[in-house]
């Protein structure tokens, strides 16, 4: 039986899509013309320690590796990383791909800025273990396979 739109449980899976289509939509206007949200994700994997495999990407984004290789091969094509030939085929960031991600949190820095002054740390750490628990809960199951 469906929930009704005023169901707690609704309205948090809501505000949670909300914040996320917010969040996605301000990142996109303030990213640099040539790099896309998608690209600016795989530099931010890199930033925290690149030379790392395309199924390690797609596992730190939650996402299918297969979907992988054209993102690569944006980024490749753009001269922003360089996969290594042979096996592993590990992804680095090149002088340009650290150029452009350097910039775009640079640009990002302003809006974290505003939205640190919004709000206290103390009202970040209180939903912390609710959205953590969320999180882990989802982690722990396959939707997929269970609607089955």
């Amino acid at each position: 039986m469906a929930q009704p739109p005023d169901h707690p449980v609704v309205k948090v899976f809501s505000m949670i899509r909300l914040i996320n289509d917010g969040v996605r939509d301000q990142l996109m206007e303030l990213l640099p013309p040539e790099l896309g949200l998608a690209e600016f994700d795989v530099l931010r994997v890199l930033d925290s320690g690149d030379g790392v495999t395309s199924a390690q990407i797609a596992h730190a984004l939650h996402e299918p590796e297969p979907g992988m290789g054209p993102r690569l091969q944006s980024l490749v094509n753009s001269g922003f990383v360089r996969v290594e030939e042979g096996g592993g085929g590990r992804v680095w960031l090149t002088p340009a791909g650290m150029a452009i991600y350097s910039q775009s949190i640079a640009a990002i820095r302003p809006q974290m800025e505003k939205l640190r002054e919004a709000f206290t740390l103390d009202e970040f750490r209180e939903v912390l273990p609710f959205l953590k628990g969320l999180q882990t809960w989802f982690a722990e199951r396959d939707w997929a396979e269970t609607a089955r």
